[in-house]
């Protein structure tokens, strides 16, 4: 994976509204489609949902909610919706 350090601290420095216009100037409609499911994937895994129905209701493979599940483990998110 590249270095993402710099982007990290650009955005952490961006207002709401800098943010979303970066994203959306940078990104394909379909990335940020990606981000919005994976972020509700982890939300629905926080809430104990199993993963086939994360899978079924999103519209996304197994593998996809197990990705979720696995960074959950390893503490990933810990901080993130609840």
């Amino acid at each position: 994976m590249k270095e993402i350090n710099s982007i990290v601290k650009i955005m952490s420095n961006m207002s709401e509204k800098e943010l979303k216009e970066f994203l959306i100037g940078i990104l394909t409609d379909h990335e940020l489609d990606q981000i919005v499911t994976r972020s509700e994937i982890i939300k629905l895994l926080k809430q104990n949902v199993p993963q086939h129905k994360i899978a079924n209701k999103l519209g996304v493979g197994v593998a996809t909610v197990s990705r979720g599940s696995k960074m959950l483990s390893e503490g990933k998110f810990k901080n993130i919706w609840g």
